[in-house]
């Protein structure tokens, strides 16, 4: 019995680090600066891997709901993509692009008629590396 205990108990902690997979990549803008984002699903650093090597051609830009709040990874910007609602895209509406840097810019306003429900989808996003934090 005890050792059925201790599988069952090392099953479950194996099951919690499989599930709790982090990675970082940056994104460029334009010019801006590296914009650093996190991930906690392993389909999606999948997809962003599958990005950088090129596998990936159509859904190639970042989106997800800002923060507005830094994060360590992230020094030089006072927001951050909220990790759960990271989605990669080929094409989406206006109303959600913006550079990292306009965003930066006019962070007051974002989440109102200035991207609507925080969603951030900047059209120009281009992942350029993978980031070991």
């Amino acid at each position: 019995m005890k050792l059925l205990l201790v599988l069952l108990s090392l099953l479950l902690t194996f099951s919690v680090l499989v599930q709790s997979e982090e990675a970082y990549f940056a994104l460029k803008t334009y010019q801006d600066n590296d914009f650093i984002f996190k991930l906690t699903d392993s389909e999606k650093i999948q997809k962003a891997r599958d990005i950088l090597s090129g596998k990936e051609t159509e859904e190639v830009h970042v989106m997800g709901r800002i923060r507005k709040s830094n994060k360590d990874y992230n020094p030089k910007y006072s927001f951050h993509i909220d990790p759960d609602t990271v989605t990669f895209f080929s094409m989406a509406i206006e109303v959600c692009d913006a550079t990292a840097s306009y965003v930066e810019d006019y962070l007051d306003e974002a989440c109102g008629a200035f991207l609507p429900g925080c969603f951030w989808c900047p059209w120009a996003s281009k992942l350029t590396k993978e980031i070991k934090v």
